[in-house]
């Protein structure tokens, strides 16, 4: 079902998006003519079966994966109109991305995988904003330990902060809380909830209804199209 509502000003806009792969020798449409659209303030959550799209659809959604039809617009910008180098600095400065396996550095501190974005999109201030934001998530005594001494659960505020560095206006959370206990799965949750409050916005795909309630609408995914 298309989703009408978009609006100039939406964070994140894409429609009639279509991505196909090639499996076993047929085409798949991973992600089928799909409008959606975020606003400021907005926290989506996209649910639906393992295999229906949801990843495909958050990647394209991130500028991460061409898709061979329809158009994507981050605060009215489409990072495919860009170079390859254009578009990673783009997702530096505008994307904030959190996964389910949090894809930290193995061998950099907390600190300097916070410090990551800047690498692309280097911004005044940012060694103070890193620290600061170590400090937000309750992990100044882990900021000079690596990744393999945390929790699953420091792992993904790490992953967490590290997605704020550069203040974007759009989070993509792709099965964010997938590998953690509800009381860990609840403070991702809650930092997600407080940046849409603050203007920004938040596009959730899971499979759990528990983390889906969490949301400010809910949408639904099966064999690439938005139903519901």
């Amino acid at each position: 079902m298309p989703d009408n509502r978009g609006v100039a000003d939406d964070v994140l806009s894409i429609s009639n998006l279509v991505k196909t792969y090639r499996r076993a020798g047929k085409e798949v449409r991973a992600v089928d003519g799909v409008a959606l659209a975020v606003a400021p303030g907005e926290f989506v959550a996209v649910q639906g079966p393992s295999g229906c799209g949801k990843t495909t659809l958050l990647l394209v959604a991130g500028g991460l994966l061409r898709p061979d039809g329809g158009r994507v617009a981050v605060g009215g910008d489409d990072p495919y109109a860009l170079s390859a180098e254009g578009r990673a600095r783009f997702r530096a400065a505008r994307i904030g991305f959190v996964f389910q396996q949090f894809h930290l550095v193995p061998y950099l501190s907390v600190l300097d995988n916070v410090l990551v974005p800047s690498l692309a999109e280097a911004r005044p201030g940012a060694a103070a904003r890193a620290r600061g934001l170590v400090e937000r998530f309750g992990l100044g005594p882990r900021a000079d330990h690596r990744p393999g001494e945390l929790s699953t659960g420091e792992r993904q505020r790490v992953a967490l902060a590290r997605a704020l560095l550069n203040e974007p206006r759009l989070i993509l959370a792709d099965e964010p809380t997938g590998n953690l206990d509800r009381a860990s799965a609840a403070v991702v949750l809650d930092h997600l909830a407080e940046f849409a409050k603050a203007d920004g916005a938040v596009l959730l795909v899971t499979h759990d209804p528990w983390a889906a309630q969490r949301a400010t609408r809910q949408v639904r995914m099966e064999t690439g199209r938005l139903v519901s």
